[in-house]
């Protein structure tokens, strides 16, 4: 009989793993760049918006894990490897086009992003977690301590980037728009770069 819940030590094992996997800039810096780009044009006093942002990034990549990871859905790795890229690259370059101001349809519209984009970035975490997993026949309770770290390292992105905004933007009086046009050309540069190295056809 196969046990249905973690010990401590394995929820901590599965929980760093889905952590440092959205935190580690040398290889996952993709999943970096898209909450960065999601949030390029907020700042610390917009953190309801923020909040429901990643919520919506959440609900979206958390669907895919769980459904590719108990493999009711089956994706093709080097798509959705090039498809990750092109998510970051259409959500940096929209935000040079907007206005620095943000209204209720921009916020729509971005949380509407956060969610389909969402769906792709969890088929991508699934491959992560699929080859860690192997044939492991517990699958739900990894998954859930999976996902669990995940959100606390975008958590962690997400605080670091805003305090970051804080000191350039409220502090040190940067212009918004200037920071948000630097932040998001540079993060389409890096992302069209990717597209081109992991474009499957």
């Amino acid at each position: 009989m196969h046990r249905i819940f973690l010990t401590m030590s394995e929820f901590q094992l599965y929980f760093g793993l889905g952590k440092d996997h959205i935190l580690d800039y040398a290889n996952g810096y993709d999943h970096i760049l898209f909450v960065v780009a999601l949030c390029a044009i907020y700042l610390m006093r917009d953190w309801k918006k923020i909040l429901i942002l990643v919520t919506a990034f959440t609900i979206g990549h958390s669907i895919t894990l769980a459904l590719a990871t108990l493999k009711i859905i089956v994706v093709n790795a080097e798509l959705i490897e090039f498809l990750i890229p092109l998510t970051i690259f259409i959500t940096a370059v929209s935000n040079i086009f907007r206005r620095t101001e943000v209204s209720d349809r921009t916020t729509y519209v971005n949380y509407g992003f956060a969610l389909f984009f969402g769906l792709i970035h969890g088929m991508g975490f699934s491959n992560y977690l699929q080859a860690i997993l192997g044939k492991n026949s517990n699958i739900v309770s990894p998954l859930f301590a999976f996902n669990v770290g995940l959100e606390v390292g975008q958590i962690i992105i997400v605080s670091i980037f805003m305090i970051v905004s804080f000191i350039l933007v409220d502090l040190f009086t940067l212009n918004r728009r200037d920071w948000k046009l630097v932040i998001s050309s540079a993060i389409a540069g890096i992302a069209l770069i990717l597209m081109m190295e992991k474009n499957p056809w």
